[in-house]
């Protein structure tokens, strides 16, 4: 059965790109939708990996490039990482053409000789990273709360009501962003993260680096990996969850080699520190937060579904924080923004800083729901914007608590606004 097209943010974005680059470079995981998104715009197609013609497209791109690249503009280069020469002739080609907008490049892999034989492209390529389907692209999110909106101000009070229960969080979580599975029977759609999963330990992480590696191996590691969504884990801490299995001869080296791999086939995608000016000379942890693209990796590498989480509350509040990173991103790329997380040597946590180009940012807290734990993170806020150096970097454009339980987005007294993550746009 085909499934309607979904509009996604990537799709403006995309269109924005190739109208200021002569190539985009759209990259992202298997399965998020970046061909489908390529080939709303694009007037002509080349798949790279089509059954029956791969080593034929390879030949052609070291003897005969020219001869791909001919088609109506934009083409799209479906999986160019199957022939990365291709990137000097699309280069060439953008280089000496009068107009823009003529290549659109996908691509679910870093090439293992990306640094070593391609020119870097700067000023002829734009690059734009495409992550699972956020909940207000699936359909999920009523998009009543604007985070565009609430960086410009333009209302103080807020309204919205989510239509997700608990339950359902649950499931969005444990089901992902995966385009095909938002329309599928419950059961089936559930299926798919296990699936995506299965293929990323037994084929997709040998391409990162033409390196082949134990699946069972790979398998563990993802399975540390999740158990530490959200957290600082050191490599050290990594290797110590697997040691009992491996040996002692698994070091932090090979540990790392495995986590770059997993990184170059947009598997793992950790979010960085910010660093904010402070008025006291608190030490500011540096070290990246752990984090899969999509929080039905963690499920599925854990072996955990939807009644699993609503059974262990810990374990849903780390897999629901993941979840709203993967939308927060989403949202954050449609405003040219990134998203970061806070943490110093005093225990002060933010869950998530959403900082804009411009220098604007806004605080995020992450909680289930429920009045203790928004209060926790009202404190949160509270207590890092005091700490903020306002007289040398902005003050916040907002604060807000994101929620998995709870009807109502609204703005407390305090000026703090309780959002559920079903209730949130770019």
């Amino acid at each position: 059965m085909l499934h309607p097209y979904r509009p996604r943010i990537a799709d403006r974005l995309l269109a924005k790109k190739l109208a200021g680059k002569g190539a985009v470079l759209l990259e992202g995981a298997k399965w998020c939708g970046k061909t489908t998104t390529a080939e709303q715009i694009a007037r002509s197609i080349l798949y790279m990996s089509e059954t029956g013609k791969i080593e034929q497209n390879r030949q052609l791109a070291t003897v005969n490039p020219g001869l791909l690249l001919k088609g109506d503009k934009p083409r799209l280069i479906d999986e160019w990482q199957v022939a990365p020469q291709l990137w000097d002739s699309i280069r060439f080609e953008a280089d000496h053409a009068k107009e823009l907008g003529l290549f659109i490049l996908t691509g679910s892999c870093v090439p293992a000789d990306m640094n070593t034989v391609i020119h870097s492209g700067t000023g002829r390529f734009g690059w734009l990273r495409m992550r699972p389907m956020s909940l207000w692209e699936s359909g999920e999110s009523t998009g009543e709360i604007s985070l565009k909106e609430l960086f410009e101000k333009k209302e103080e009070q807020i309204e919205g009501m989510s239509r997700l229960d608990l339950e359902r969080i649950a499931f969005v979580a444990c089901r992902g962003g995966w385009p095909l599975s938002v329309d599928m029977d419950d059961d089936i759609a559930l299926d798919q993260a296990f699936d995506y999963l299965a293929a990323v330990e037994k084929r997709d992480v040998q391409q990162a680096d033409r390196i082949e590696r134990d699946p069972t191996r790979v398998h563990r590691l993802l399975r540390s990996y999740a158990r530490h969504q959200g957290a600082q884990a050191s490599y050290g801490t990594i290797r110590a969850d697997l040691v009992s299995n491996e040996g002692e001869s698994l070091d932090e080296s090979s540990i790392a080699s495995y986590i770059k791999a997993l990184k170059n086939i947009f598997v793992i995608e950790d979010v960085e520190a910010w660093n904010p000016n402070l008025r006291s000379k608190t030490a500011i942890r540096t070290s990246d937060t752990r984090y899969f693209t999509d929080p039905s990796i963690a499920t599925a590498a854990l072996g955990l579904g939807p009644t699993d989480l609503m059974a262990d509350l810990n374990t849903f509040g780390l897999i629901f924080e993941a979840l709203c990173i993967r939308d927060l991103r989403v949202y954050a790329e449609a405003l040219n923004g990134s998203v970061y997380h806070y943490r110093d040597k005093n225990g002060l946590e933010c869950d998530a800083v959403v900082r804009l180009r411009t220098g604007h940012y806004g605080l995020v807290e992450v909680k289930l729901g429920g009045d203790i734990l928004i209060a926790e993170g009202v404190r949160t806020l509270l207590k890092l914007r005091e700490k903020i150096d306002t007289t040398k970097m902005k003050t916040p454009s907002f604060l807000m608590v994101l929620t998995a339980n709870g009807p109502y987005a609204y703005r407390r007294e305090d000026g703090v606004y309780v959002v559920p993550i079903s209730c949130l746009k770019d």
